[in-house]
């Protein structure tokens, strides 16, 4: 399937993202998605909603924490869902934006 992706690999239109296009996403970036996985994308679409930005790394183990307890809210948890920068890699699997303050 085609995705019409920006030059860093973010969904250029948030609406056409979908979970069929998300496990393409995951497949590019070498990710097999599992339900612990889809607990946290499902929870990052929610911030979007909400806040209307994708979050950075701060906020958004912040926000797994607040939501599914400090042992899903850390950054190594999230590292090994999402390796090297969750929030990201995250986002990108969502189909949201590239995090603000995110290098």
């Amino acid at each position: 399937m085609d995705l019409n992706l920006d030059k860093d690999g973010y969904l250029l239109d948030t609406a056409e993202w979908s979970r069929e296009i998300a496990d393409q996403l995951a497949n590019d970036s070498g990710v097999q998605l599992t339900d612990d996985h889809w607990q946290v994308l499902e929870l990052l679409r929610n911030f979007y909603q909400e806040f209307e930005h994708a979050p950075s790394q701060r906020p958004f183990v912040k926000y797994i924490a607040n939501h599914l307890g400090k042992e899903k809210g850390s950054s190594m948890y999230l590292m090994k869902l999402f390796p090297e920068s969750p929030a990201k890699l995250a986002a990108r699997i969502a189909g949201l934006p590239r995090p603000t303050n995110c290098f």
